[in-house]
């Protein structure tokens, strides 16, 4: 056994330490989608004539504001994406609210300018305006009291549709603020009102929920800036709510479809049940056909099983069904590759090569067919998660990215792990072993 087998040797146990810790570590839960926990799924089309054009680019804007919605009700792994030329597929996992979130995702949101004279409004507040005092998601006041009647209602100045041009920039001083350009036909409306309100706070809402109240210090003619304590994602954000505050194309919901957790815990243990009886026929299967090098394989494939659940749990990966189904596709590749290179071995051994040059003739003459086939299977991966991707297809996107993360793992468990524990192995006892063709499975 060489040098470098050592160093592989200490990095594979530092590797297995490091896949039981993340199993057993709380802080890394296996997400479920939506299949396996249940939660609500909502297709989302254009409300518009068949007849009118939608711009690609205004379909993914509305889909980027949806997702953003979304995020905020505390989703473990939304999923929205576009569906076609006209539709929207919006997935919530463990959703309990499913009145909230369809009211959520379908809202055409009101971004305005509020006149709030000498009173600076607090970031998060809640209020009424001239244009948007009817029923809300936003009840709650900066102090967390229910809003009631009482309140005052806010003249608006102008909404976002007056706005053309919105991005996040910074000072030398790396303070960032949002810098935005009118439309041409809004700049004499702004100018004049910025021009007669000098220092006076000009509030930003959006769905009656404040997100910045800036001093008017200038006359805005046709470009401003809205400074504050803005972290660099805040800017961002901001910019963003302020280009696309609005849908820029009005929604319905085209379908909605409730999933029970019922279904889920069935068809998980239907899954677990089912990948547990085929790894354990498979070690089984190469522990009886390859003998010594069977076992070896075994552990290798027991590491392999292990790292990948590690690898989803840390990225993380949701798991839906066809997720587990990629899972155990690439198991049993994982298993294919030391097929391959136990039969050269066995080739070598009855031609009448020593242990050891079979070993490392099996394992170098076997690398082309493993490489070529795995990067046949990784190929296909990428056409499918495009697929996926491109309509709405979020069950192969799942199936590609597991059975992806499953192949570059196996490729490393059989080219690497195995080797260094068959060189470990059965290099150091080659002596022993070498004419015992029942122990070598030849």
């Amino acid at each position: 056994m060489e040098g470098k087998d050592y160093v592989w040797l200490i990095a594979i146990l530092a590797i297995a330490g490091w896949a039981i810790w993340i199993v057993q570590n709380p802080n890394y839960p296996i997400r479920q989608g939506l299949d396996l926990q249940g939660g609500l799924q909502v297709l989302l089309k254009a409300d518009l004539a068949d007849d009118v054009a939608i711009e690609p680019e205004q379909l993914d804007t509305s889909r980027q504001i949806i997702e953003q919605r979304v995020n905020a009700l505390g989703v473990a792994e939304p999923l929205v994406q576009t569906e076609g030329d006209r539709r929207i597929l919006v997935e919530l996992p463990g959703i309990d609210n499913p009145e909230e979130a369809v009211s959520l995702i379908q809202e055409t949101a009101l971004l305005e300018f509020v006149d709030s004279g000498t009173t600076p409004l607090p970031e998060g507040a809640c209020i009424r305006t001239s244009l948007n005092q009817g029923p809300s998601r936003c009840e709650l006041g900066a102090d967390g009291a229910v809003m009631g009647t009482a309140v005052p209602t806010y003249e608006t100045v102008m909404t976002g549709a007056a706005i053309q041009l919105a991005a996040s920039q910074a000072t030398n001083l790396n303070q960032h603020y949002v810098e935005f350009t009118l439309r041409a036909e809004d700049r004499d409306l702004f100018a004049n009102y910025t021009r007669e309100h000098q220092g006076q706070f000009l509030t930003i809402v959006l769905d009656k929920q404040v997100i910045s109240s800036p001093q008017i210090s200038a006359v805005i003619e046709g470009q401003g800036t809205i400074t504050g304590n803005f972290t660099l994602e805040e800017a961002q954000r901001l910019a963003l709510q302020l280009r696309f505050g609005s849908l820029p194309i009005p929604l319905v919901i085209d379908s909605t479809r409730q999933i029970g957790a019922t279904l889920g815990e069935l068809s998980v243990a239907s899954s677990v049940q089912a990948g547990t009886i085929g790894v354990a026929v498979v070690l089984l299967f190469m522990l009886i056909y390859y003998r010594l090098p069977g076992f070896l394989a075994d552990l290798a494939l027991v590491l392999y099983a292990a790292v990948n659940v590690a690898v989803f749990m840390a990225i993380p990966v949701t798991l839906t069904l066809p997720a587990i189904t990629g899972f155990l596709l690439s198991t049993g590749m994982a298993v294919d590759a030391n097929i391959l290179v136990f039969e050269r071995m066995k080739e070598e051994l009855r031609a009448g090569s020593g242990l050891r040059d079979a070993i490392f003739t099996g394992f170098d003459r076997a690398w082309t067919s493993i490489r070529d086939s795995n990067i046949a299977t990784l190929v296909i991966c990428l056409v499918l998660w495009t697929f996926g991707r491109s309509f709405g297809a979020s069950a192969v996107q799942g199936f590609a990215l597991t059975l992806a993360i499953g192949v570059g793992i196996s490729m490393f468990t059989a080219v690497i792990v195995t080797r260094t524990f068959v060189r470990f192995v059965m290099g150091n006892l080659a002596d022993r072993i070498g004419s015992s063709s029942w122990l070598l499975g030849v």
